[in-house]
């Protein structure tokens, strides 16, 4: 018998740390916060992830990657903890899969940065099968918290 699968894979839902999550967003800003409550939380890949957000930059990725990728292990720990086998929607719309997200995100950002074209292709893959819509979701979440052009100084300027 051959066709298609008309089974398809049933989305995976990561369990609810909702109060976990908000000390992290509570602390977006402070570095050492952040740290801090990865000391206390390190399976949190919603931490890393917002470590890899803070420590960004594209003049030097390394530090942005290093926690970017320690969030992408920790999080397929949990989905395939959560019964995830490698395939099949993880999606965005449910908030505990942000973590995991956006730990992917923030891993391809800085493979891109570093160079690692095959590892930015295949995250490109991995986010577009987990939601479709992720990437935009956590581009616009990543715009809103840039600081404003106006708090830019550009030195040698009055």
């Amino acid at each position: 018998m051959t066709g298609e699968n008309l089974m398809a894979t049933p989305p995976t839902l990561l369990p609810d740390d909702s109060a976990t999550d908000a000390e992290f967003h509570a602390a977006v800003g402070s570095i050492e916060a952040l740290a801090d409550l990865l000391a206390a939380h390190p399976r949190s890949s919603l931490g890393w992830a917002l470590l890899a957000d803070a420590v960004h930059d594209p003049q030097s990725p390394i530090p942005g990657y290093a926690a970017a990728r320690v969030g992408y292990h920790r999080g397929l720990d949990s989905l395939r903890a959560a019964g995830w086998r490698g395939q099949g929607p993880i999606p965005w719309s449910h908030a505990p899969n942000r973590g995991v997200l956006r730990s992917l995100y923030a891993l391809r950002r800085s493979a891109k940065a570093i160079g690692e074209t095959e590892e930015v292709e295949r995250l490109d893959a991995f986010l577009r099968e987990a939601d479709p819509t992720a990437s935009e979701e956590i581009e616009y979440l990543v715009a809103a918290a840039a600081p404003p052009t106006s708090a830019i100084v550009i030195l040698g300027s009055d």
